[in-house]
């Protein structure tokens, strides 16, 4: 599974590390993701979101929330799509 936000679509960026001898090796930052159950089209599922969507609101937590995002879009749509299927 994709360590992508299921909201915004954040996921890992890469880059190095450089020592003060300037030896350089690799490294990757990865995404703060959060496993929140959230209502998407009235039924309650699990979202992998990013601490970002859930500090602006982005997401509403909990199983009372009357809607899945304050987001205009909602969900990605390769996200959506993935709830649809199952």
């Amino acid at each position: 599974m994709a360590r992508t936000c299921d909201i915004c679509g954040k996921g890992v960026m890469h880059g190095q590390n450089v020592s003060h001898a300037h030896n350089v090796t690799k490294r990757r930052w990865e995404v703060n993701l959060q496993t929140v159950r959230a209502v998407v089209q009235g039924k309650p599922r699990r979202l992998r979101v990013c601490t970002r969507c859930i500090r602006t609101g982005s997401v509403q937590k909990g199983m009372r929330a009357k809607r899945s995002s304050a987001r205009p879009g909602g969900l990605r749509p390769s996200a959506l799509a993935s709830f649809l299927r199952s």
